[in-house]
């Protein structure tokens, strides 16, 4: 298969790794998730800057607009995407130890922040089709309706907003 040389194809009578996946597996991942961090929509959650943080990341984000908020699955799957791009970001270039993740919920708005120590702000970077990584704040800035970066004394928090249909 093109693309996917050096990874280990499933045999014949094996089911692949993505048929073990089921929702209610990943529903109770993320409840685990919660339990164990906190709920980014009452406080900011501090998370390690570990790249595991991105796994955690998006099942908070996951339970928090599809249970907690009751929000649309499409808007819960950009939202996760975006969150895990910004925590991937803080991982990889802040030189955090530990990051902050919140989440908002305004009439017709919801909004993800991650609050991280550093003052150096995301660049949007041109995209080219073979890029193999640099698309993070691109993804926001294409997915998102709004998002910036508001400096704080001691570091920044960089922050997505989207449309919501509020009922």
């Amino acid at each position: 298969m093109a693309g996917l040389e050096g990874i280990e194809q499933p045999r014949e009578g094996r089911r692949a790794a993505a048929a073990r996946w089921s929702p209610a597996v990943e529903d109770e991942r993320a409840l685990a998730a919660l339990e164990l961090y906190g709920n980014p929509a009452e406080c900011d959650v501090p998370l390690p800057s570990l790249p595991e943080s991105a796994a955690i990341a998006r099942r908070l984000v996951q339970v928090v607009v599809l249970r907690q908020w009751g929000l649309s699955p499409k808007l819960a799957e950009d939202a996760v995407l975006l969150a895990s791009e910004l925590v991937g970001n803080a991982v990889r270039h802040t030189g955090a130890r530990v990051f902050g993740l919140r989440m908002r919920r305004r009439r017709g708005w919801v909004r993800v922040e991650v609050r991280d120590p550093s003052r150096g702000l995301p660049c949007l970077m041109p995209v080219q089709e073979l890029d193999i990584s640099g698309r993070g704040v691109f993804l926001v800035d294409k997915l998102a309706d709004r998002w910036g970066v508001d400096l704080l004394p001691r570091g920044k928090t960089t922050w997505f907003e989207m449309r919501v249909a509020d009922r």
